[in-house]
C-alpha cells in the first residue's frame, strides 16, 4: 500500500511539472488547452490547476475569446510571484540585478571595484544582494533565490577554487552567500551564465550549438552542445581564454604562456592604449568615433586577435554560432570587421558555412541575465518537484 502511495504522490509531481510547463511556455491558455496539449484528461488537469492557483504560480484571467460555445477562463503564469538575483563578478565592478520569474528585469545595480582581495569585494557584492532584496515588492515567495557568475574555476560546492584575474583562491562564496541570506545560491563561471544569458534572452535562442566568448578584463568562454552547456568532467570547461596563441608569449597569470587573453581582452587593449594617453574603454571609444586613425588601428588589431581564438574554436566545436559579449562587445563598430575577416581567412572553409559571428544582444548583461536565469529555474524545478 505504501508503494502505490508513493507512486501516486511521483505521478502528481510528474504531472504538476507537465502542467506548469506548458503554462510558462503557451499562456495564455485555458484548461482545455492545456489537456490536449499534454494528453492529461480534464479533471486531473483541473485539479492541478486549482493546486499551482494556490500555490500563487498561476493566474486566472477569467474567460477569453470564445470559439463557439462557453468562453474558456484563460491562465496566466504569475511571474511576479517571487523575484531572483542575478550577479556578475567582474574584475573591475559588480553588476546586480533583481528579476522577477520570467527573468524581466526589475532593478538594477552597478558598483566600480577598485581592489580586487575577497576580504574588500566580498561585503560590497553582499551589499549588492541586500540593496536589491530591498527592491521585492510585496509577493508570496519574497527572494526565490541568487545566481552568481565569477570569472575563475568553481566546484560543485560553489567554491571559487582559482580567480586568476582577481587572484582568488579557494573563496567559499556560495557558503558565505547562503548564511547570509537563506536561500539557494548557484555559482558558476561567469561565461557559462553569459551562454545562458544569451540561449535563454539574446542572441542564441533556438540554437542547438553555440560558444559564449566572453571579452571583458580576461576571456572566459561557455560552451552550448546539443542545447546543453557543457562544463567537462570537472565542471570546469571553457577555458579558452588561455589556449596558447604564441608558443613564447608573454606569461601569464595561469601560469602559461602566450595565453589569448593576454592579446585579446580588453586588459590587452588597454595595455596597448596606454602609450596613446587612453586608460578606459570610454575614452577608446569615443575617440574611435571622433575618426583617431590610431585608436581605429588599435582596435583592429585586438579585432584580429580575437577572430584568431575565435578560428581556433570554430575548427575543434564546428558550432552554429559564436557569440562575442561582455565589456567588449560594446566595440562592435570598430572590431566586428577585423574579427569577421579573420575567421574567414584562418577557420576552415567547411567549418564556416553554416557559421555566424555575432555580438551579444544583452551587451554587457550577458551573464547577469544567465545568472539570474540560474536562480529561477533552480526555484520552479524545486516547484515543480513538490506537486505544488
Amino acid at each position: 500500500m505504501m508503494k502505490q502511495t508513493g507512486d501516486l504522490s511521483l505521478v502528481k509531481k510528474m504531472n504538476t511539472a507537465i502542467v506548469l510547463d506548458a503554462v510558462l511556455r503557451h499562456a495564455p491558455l485555458s484548461r482545455a488547452q492545456i489537456s490536449e496539449r499534454t494528453g492529461l484528461n480534464k479533471a486531473t488537469v483541473s485539479s492541478l490547476v486549482q493546486d499551482l492557483i494556490d500555490s500563487h504560480l498561476v493566474l486566472d484571467l477569467g474567460p477569453g475569446e470564445s470559439s463557439g460555445g462557453r468562453k474558456p477562463n484563460l491562465l496566466q503564469f504569475r511571474s511576479r510571484s517571487g523575484h531572483a538575483v542575478g550577479i556578475d563578478l567582474g574584475v573591475n565592478y559588480i553588476r546586480g540585478i533583481l528579476t522577477d520569474l520570467e527573468g524581466c528585469v526589475v532593478a538594477e545595480r552597478r558598483i566600480a571595484l577598485k581592489a580586487h582581495d575577497a576580504k574588500s569585494v566580498i561585503p560590497q557584492l553582499l551589499a549588492c544582494i541586500e540593496a536589491l532584496r530591498g527592491e521585492i515588492p510585496p509577493c508570496p515567495y519574497g527572494m526565490v533565490g541568487i545566481g552568481i557568475g565569477v570569472p575563475g574555476l568553481v566546484n560543485e560546492d560553489g567554491t571559487i577554487l582559482f580567480a586568476p584575474n582577481l587572484s582568488w583562491t579557494e573563496v567559499p562564496l556560495r557558503a558565505i552567500a547562503e548564511e547570509r541570506f537563506g536561500v539557494p545560491v548557484t555559482i558558476d563561471n561567469e561565461a557559462n551564465a553569459g551562454a545562458q544569458g544569451e540561449q535563454r534572452y539574446g542572441a542564441g535562442r533556438g540554437i542547438a550549438n553555440q560558444i559564449y566568448v566572453s571579452a571583458g578584463i580576461g576571456i572566459g568562454t561557455g560552451m552550448i552542445l546539443n542545447k546543453e552547456l557543457y562544463k567537462g568532467s570537472g565542471g570546469f570547461s571553457g577555458e579558452l581564454g588561455h589556449l596558447s596563441i604564441h608558443a613564447d608569449g608573454k606569461p601569464c597569470r595561469c601560469g602559461n604562456r602566450g595565453c589569448w587573453e593576454l592579446y585579446a581582452s580588453e586588459n590587452a587593449l588597454l595595455e596597448q592604449a596606454e602609450p596613446l594617453g587612453f586608460h578606459d574603454l570610454d575614452g577608446l571609444l569615443e575617440a574611435a568615433g571622433q575618426g583617431r586613425e590610431d585608436v581605429v588601428a588599435l582596435f583592429e588589431r585586438i579585432g584580429e586577435a580575437l577572430g584568431v581564438g575565435i578560428a581556433n574554436i570554430v575548427n575543434v566545436f564546428n558550432p552554429d554560432v559564436v557569440i562575442i559579449g561582455n565589456e567588449m562587445r560594446r566595440a562592435e563598430a570598430w572590431i566586428g570587421g577585423a574579427v569577421q575577416r579573420t575567421v574567414a581567412a584562418r577557420a576552415l572553409a567547411h567549418h564556416q558555412r553554416k557559421l555566424k559571428v555575432l555580438f551579444a544582444e544583452q551587451g554587457e548583461k550577458s551573464a547577469v541575465r544567465g545568472a539570474a536565469y540560474y536562480a529561477i529555474s533552480s526555484f520552479l524545478a524545486k516547484m515543480k518537484g513538490s506537486g505544488a
